[in-house]
């Protein structure tokens, strides 16, 4: 059998699968298959010293061992010329469909934007909060396969929210391929978007030289964007130097499904994240006993035709299960339990489950909005939460690359009321100080009429 199958009739009765998903690759302790990472983690720091120290002349070391051996420091940052070029040379239907995914992933993201608020209170008093950008944002894209496979989507699900969000500066950077050069689609795709900072690196070095500056690569504020288990781990040792979208694991999706699913499309589904890597997770949770027949013959025969059928088969095989659950509230409750980075409700009718779902990355609703909708076009972005974590943290968005200032403009009337409760405060945690300074403001008006 392609994945496990089995009867669920209570939440317990899934506990030993859902322990089997919680052993895969934790990004937040670095520890793949429950082992200790040790040896990943220390790489991943000896990287990140000596491009702190060395700069590009490491990151030069790293790519031409491990992406173009004949790089050379000259070939690190692409010209905005060549990302034109890259534009006129692809073909003119691949760029415009980069264009209309990116027309709506913009349009969804303006919806996303904050702005800033005061709000007058008593006595004369304004408190409020500024929103404001970063002032550069790095972004990494994947180059996937030696840039065979070119993550496109990537860059547009990155940039685009940085640059709604109004960071002035972005840099992005890409590993190179074996010649040395960026996959023209990631190319085309920047010149579309405007981006003039395009640099070849990749992995933990590629990570280090946009925290810490390489060359003519200067640091970055935020760092976002997918990566293996090297670029990973670097955004997880350099959080707090600089900040992260998120520390993402291994791509998962959790379908619910009655008996008006079509098998082979759920199958299809399943398989559109167990050929992402063979730690991907794809879960089936369902009320018909044959639908669940119909989705397992539907994994084999469909897996045994995918390019990627090796890394799917590996993926089902131990991180695969289509359940048959007593009811769909249990269907619920479990998928709860795991939050998974995208739920699909295939089923009759999917709002009226959607105010039970509690946790999840991104949630498609119906029969015609599969994951890859989300992945590609929708607009939704589709950076999610990984490994339960959606039950406290969201998709990248426009406010990944924002900060918020709390702002206090106090009269003396609104000072002098809360003087004494300010002290007594301060006093109760031991901090003299702090009471004093709300004292000496209980004065009159003149900020130099008192003394303490």
């Amino acid at each position: 059998m392609i994945c496990r199958s089995f009867s669920v009739n209570s939440p317990a009765g899934a506990r030993e699968f859902l322990n089997i998903l919680k052993g895969r690759h934790n990004p937040l302790s670095g520890a793949p298959d429950g082992k200790a990472g040790g040896n990943t983690e220390s790489a991943v720091k000896d990287i990140l010293s000596r491009v702190r120290t060395e700069g590009l002349d490491a990151v030069v070391e790293y790519t031409r061992k491990f992406d173009s051996p004949a790089f050379s420091p000259e070939m690190f940052r692409v010209s905005p010329e060549k990302a034109a070029e890259a534009a006129r040379s692809v073909d003119p239907e691949d760029l415009a469909c980069i264009r209309r995914a990116a027309d709506n992933i913009r349009a969804f993201h303006q919806e996303q934007k904050e702005h800033s608020w005061f709000m007058p209170v008593s006595d004369g008093a304004v408190l409020g909060q500024m929103v404001r950008p970063v002032d550069r944002a790095g972004l990494y894209v994947p180059g996937g396969r030696g840039g065979a496979t070119p993550l496109i989507s990537s860059l547009l699900m990155n940039a685009i929210p940085a640059q709604v969000a109004g960071v002035k500066e972005i840099a992005v950077i890409s590993p190179p391929r074996a010649d040395g050069t960026i996959s023209p689609h990631i190319l085309a795709a920047a010149d579309l978007l405007g981006i003039r900072e395009i640099y070849a690196a990749g992995s933990a070095w590629a990570i280090a030289a946009l925290a810490f500056g390489a060359g003519p690569l200067r640091p970055v504020d935020v760092i976002a964007g997918p990566g293996n288990i090297f670029v990973t781990t670097a955004k997880r040792l350099l959080l707090g130097s600089v900040g992260i979208d998120m520390l993402a694991g291994p791509s998962e999706i959790l379908i619910l499904a009655d008996e008006s699913a079509n098998p082979a499309w759920l199958a299809a589904d399943m398989l559109s994240q167990a050929e992402h890597d063979a730690q991907a997770s794809s879960v089936c949770l369902t009320t018909s006993p044959k639908l669940a027949q119909d989705v397992l013959a539907e994994l084999e025969r469909q897996c045994r035709e995918l390019p990627r059928a090796d890394i799917a088969e590996q993926a089902l095989k131990a991180y695969g299960a289509v359940m048959i659950v007593a009811d769909m509230p249990l269907g619920i409750a479990i998928s709860n339990s795991i939050a998974p980075e995208h739920l699909e409700l295939l089923v009759d009718n999917p709002w009226e489950l959607l105010p039970s779902i509690t946790h999840a990355g991104a949630v498609f609703l119906g029969h015609y909005s599969p994951e890859a909708l989300g992945d590609y076009f929708a607009g939704p972005n589709h950076v999610l939460p990984t490994m339960g974590t959606a039950r406290f943290s969201s998709a990248l968005s426009v406010d990944t690359f924002c900060k918020k200032t709390s702002l206090i403009a106090a009269s003396p009337a609104f000072t002098r009321k809360g003087v004494a409760d300010i002290a007594r405060l301060a006093r109760l945690e031991g901090l003299e100080a702090h009471a004093r300074s709300a004292e000496c403001r209980s004065g009159g008006d003149d900020p130099k009429g008192d003394r303490l």
